[in-house]
């Protein structure tokens, strides 16, 4: 079974390719113009195991919140399209992650019921031309587009750069653990028999 995806999205603002593997390595390969959110989707890929490759143009003369928004769009799409019946999977994830003095939990269900919950108080603070504040319109998108359900805490941390990298990563490892095959799971992980 072959888990993988591609998105190609095109609109006034951004021009975005995306290939996403469920069952990688961990290998990344991304450009979007905006180096600390190419600095997370390393981080995203890597602690996930997912390959993921992302090239993507914006406006960013205007600044990168289209071009932050639309990859989460694209990567919830890719989500979607990668799990197909989800036959088989861990559907639920959850990890902690410390990051020096920041300590944060993310929870995931892969059940096609998009939610979002966001409890993280992050500085307001620009590393380089990303907005601290794109994290949250980030993890938004790709819950909304992907069908999934997430909820983030930030239990303590003050450091903009550790909160945002403990939030990628903690996500990161929740999906790792929901897309996963459980070998004793038969079938669709619902009583419906579909997610």
């Amino acid at each position: 079974m072959t888990r993988q995806a591609s998105i190609d999205r095109k609109t006034a603002e951004t021009s975005i390719q995306l290939h996403l593997n469920l069952d990688g390595s961990g290998q990344a390969k991304i450009e979007t113009g905006v180096g600390f959110f190419d600095h997370m989707l390393t981080h995203l890929a890597r602690h996930s195991l997912m390959d993921l490759e992302i090239k993507a143009e914006g406006d960013l003369h205007i600044d990168a919140h289209h071009t932050v928004e639309d990859v989460g769009i694209c990567l919830g799409k890719a989500l979607q399209l990668a799990l197909g019946d989800k036959k088989g999977i861990r559907r639920y994830g959850e990890a902690t992650v410390p990051m020096d003095e920041t300590l944060v939990t993310s929870v995931v269900d892969l059940g096609g019921r998009p939610f979002f919950v966001w409890k993280a108080d992050v500085p307001l603070e620009s590393l380089g031309n990303f907005s601290s504040q794109l994290g949250e319109e980030f993890w938004r998108a790709v819950s909304s587009s992907g069908l999934l359900n997430l909820h983030v805490m930030l239990w303590h941390g003050s450091n903009t750069h550790h909160i945002l990298e403990g939030i990628f990563k903690s996500i990161a490892r929740s999906l790792r653990l929901a897309i996963e095959i459980d070998p004793r799971q038969q079938g669709i992980p619902s009583t419906k028999g579909i997610l």
